[in-house]
């Protein structure tokens, strides 16, 4: 399989249906960065860290060595959402199918995101692959359980993990900083969050930017007429062009989503900001090490959560919570319903 990158600018001059694959996948890398990547800094912001241009700077700058420097290192996420469903035999049928896929993300993602509640991309992208996979496969077939069980894990950890590891890290803080001066600590904890807030920036492009990546290398294979990337090496310009796109889906900003969940989920003080971007980071880290595909949304609030709960239950506010819930249990059903009508529709008129 060659992947250069003069081959593929080849492909795509003759090949509209991998043309509009790449839009549409660099579309929604550009969603992520628009709707996803706000979460990073959104706690940085409200607790007067750092101003919202300079954040969301800072971020987009993150976002973009997260996504080259952990895909170049390990790939894992990328190999997992490649192989976590089977398109089938037919790799122009495949890609049709993945194109409504991609399709069904953009319509979900932006509707959401346009109420200002944060979605879960990465929930709407298994969601969409699975979906699209259905629909061509007509059954089960299309799932590769050994994968997709990453999924369920991913969803277990970033929930549960996120909340605890937010609680010990910012009781752990509290702890230490007892009998400290207060205005001495809130210096050092302005600059511990912008690096905190920086971190968990660099571990969204590193967690969401190779599931992207994974799913343009997918449609690059079948274009190709190979039905898996299996034991193909991810390009570096591939890595630079998905890098650079969330990076700027990023600057373009995301005031709802910063309001949702630095200001109106819980009120944080500076160093309980750290201890949850610290925290959402650190637990990015290991599921990406894993090769296991989580949502840094879920991770992020469910940190914010551990937080709050240090102080007392009744500091966070579970009308925002629920809202986003209600979004998370939405998106597996109705983003795949989506993408199981789209594909049908896809392969029926192209």
């Amino acid at each position: 399989m060659d992947v250069s990158f003069l081959y593929f600018v080849k492909e795509m001059g003759s090949s509209a249906i991998l043309t509009l694959t790449v839009l549409l996948t660099l579309g929604v890398i550009f969603v992520n960065g628009w709707t996803d990547a706000p979460n990073a800094i959104a706690t940085c912001i409200t607790t007067r860290c750092m101003e919202a241009r300079s954040a969301i700077i800072t971020s987009a700058i993150f976002n973009f060595l997260g996504v080259l420097v952990m895909t170049h290192i390990n790939s894992s996420v990328a190999s997992t959402i490649s192989n976590m469903v089977d398109f089938g035999g037919d790799t122009g049928a495949a890609l049709t199918a993945l194109c409504a896929a991609l399709f069904s993300i953009v319509v979900y993602s932006v509707g959401a995101s346009y109420f200002g509640i944060p979605t879960s991309e990465s929930h709407s992208l298994i969601a969409g692959l699975t979906g699209a996979a259905f629909a061509i496969q007509n059954g089960f077939d299309a799932v590769n359980m050994a994968e997709w069980v990453k999924v369920l894990y991913g969803l277990v950890l970033s929930l549960a993990l996120g909340f605890i590891s937010g609680w010990c890290m910012c009781r752990l803080i509290t702890i230490i900083c007892a009998g400290m001066d207060r205005r001495k600590t809130n210096v050092f904890f302005k600059y511990a969050q912008i690096f905190g807030a920086a971190a968990m920036s660099f571990m969204h492009g590193a967690q969401d930017g190779q599931k992207f990546i994974g799913v343009l290398f997918l449609g690059m294979a079948f274009c190709g007429g190979e039905t898996s990337v299996a034991g193909v090496a991810i390009p570096v310009w591939l890595m630079l062009l998905c890098s650079t796109v969330m990076g700027l889906g990023t600057s373009v900003g995301g005031e709802k989503i910063i309001r949702s969940v630095g200001m109106d989920m819980v009120r944080l003080e500076k160093y309980q900001g750290f201890s949850a971007d610290l925290a959402a980071a650190a637990c990015l880290l290991i599921s990406s090490v894993f090769g296991i595909p989580v949502s840094t949304t879920h991770t992020k609030t469910s940190a914010i959560m551990g937080v709050g709960a240090v102080m007392r239950l009744s500091a966070i506010n579970f009308g925002v919570v629920k809202d986003m819930m209600l979004t998370w249990i939405f998106t597996f059903p109705g983003c795949g319903l989506i993408s199981y009508a789209m594909a049908k529709l896809f392969m029926a008129f192209l």
